[in-house]
């Protein structure tokens, strides 16, 4: 039953992240439901305020009748609670379903235990805990976001092969172009996957840009941006369109990133310059780093940040440049 039950949660957790643009700031939540070693019904959470995942995989089942005789299997425990939706748990006892197979507890406060406790008090067979590390791993920033009451940090920047990240230059002056088309798409790509995007006041002025998702297909992040010394014109491409962008005047990050909590943003991606990105290296706010490596030498310029000592990260190549990944497991 062990090697069964794995093998329905890792179909779970394959649902799960179809949902990684939309369920934000609600986590990744995938649901199978198998009768007599046969799957029945398939859900995942796609979209925050939509039905959840428990509750598509029931709508999907074609014989509802069989529900009685059947295994439900999700990543994420059962809510308990009313919020946009009514409770899974409830629905889950409704349906009659007898034996739930739940990968991991929910952190958040409102739940955190709760509807694997009211299953259990209407008689039905839970087991917890089923590929529990890989079904955290699924919500670490939804567990970041609970836990350390702040958003999941994911510092991003592209260097030269000589460890330069641009060339040293005067407002007005072109950057130095270390990604290309296709890496940039995968930067944009990780920007419809954050909830948030930060930049300094330096890169607001000399590059200009907009931050925004146009060589992917996902949500448009909130900008945000500091300003601390109230030195950035109003016409900057930041200030433009619809998508919204917040200014702090203070260089505090602990003071920003409690705000974007209270906000409600769930993660955030500081794409700024090498004095913004070491500020917070150097106050260990950080959850991720992604370096993009590109295959050119600029021979002087603006250092990369200085990374952590004693890391271990990633390494893969997209598109002829070589990509490191590095995370930091605090929880």
């Amino acid at each position: 039953m062990e090697i069964e039950d794995e093998k329905y949660m890792r179909r779970c957790i394959q649902l799960a992240r179809n949902g990684r643009c939309g369920a934000p700031p609600n986590p990744m939540v995938g649901a199978v439901i198998v009768h007599q070693g046969r799957i029945i019904g398939e859900g995942y959470h796609a979209k925050c305020g939509q039905a959840h995942a428990e509750v598509n995989a029931i709508r999907s089942v074609r014989r509802p009748e069989l529900l009685p005789e059947s295994t439900l299997y999700v990543s994420l425990e059962p809510c308990a609670h009313y919020g946009k939706t009514p409770p899974c748990a409830d629905l889950i006892v409704e349906k009659g379903i007898g034996r739930i197979v739940i990968g991991c507890q929910d952190p958040f406060p409102k739940v955190d235990g709760r509807g694997i406790e009211k299953l259990r008090q209407a008689g039905r067979e839970v087991v917890v805990g089923v590929l529990e590390a890989e079904c955290r791993e699924l919500i670490h920033r939804f567990i970041t976001y609970h836990t350390c009451k702040r958003p999941y940090i994911t510092l991003k920047w592209a260097q030269s092969a000589d460890g330069y990240i641009d060339r040293r230059r005067k407002e007005g002056e072109m950057p130095a172009r270390l990604s290309n088309v296709y890496t940039q798409m995968l930067v944009h790509k990780q920007r419809a996957e954050h909830a948030a995007i930060m930049v300094g006041t330096d890169t607001a002025r000399l590059d200009n840009p907009r931050l925004d998702v146009r060589a992917w297909v996902g949500p448009q992040p909130v900008r945000v941006v500091i300003d601390s010394n109230h030195r950035l014109p109003a016409d900057l491409h930041l200030f433009e369109g619809e998508q919204p962008t917040l200014t702090y005047d203070t260089r505090n990050l602990s003071l920003i990133l409690a705000d974007l909590y209270d906000r409600g943003l769930q993660s955030l991606l500081v794409e700024g310059g090498a004095k913004l990105l070491q500020s917070f290296i150097d106050a260990g706010l950080w959850d991720e780093i992604v370096v993009e490596e590109a295959p050119v030498r600029l021979e002087d310029g603006v250092e990369a940040p200085v990374l952590p000592r004693h890391l271990s990260g990633k390494r893969e190549t997209h598109f002829g440049h070589q990509f490191c990944t590095f995370t930091c497991n605090h929880l």
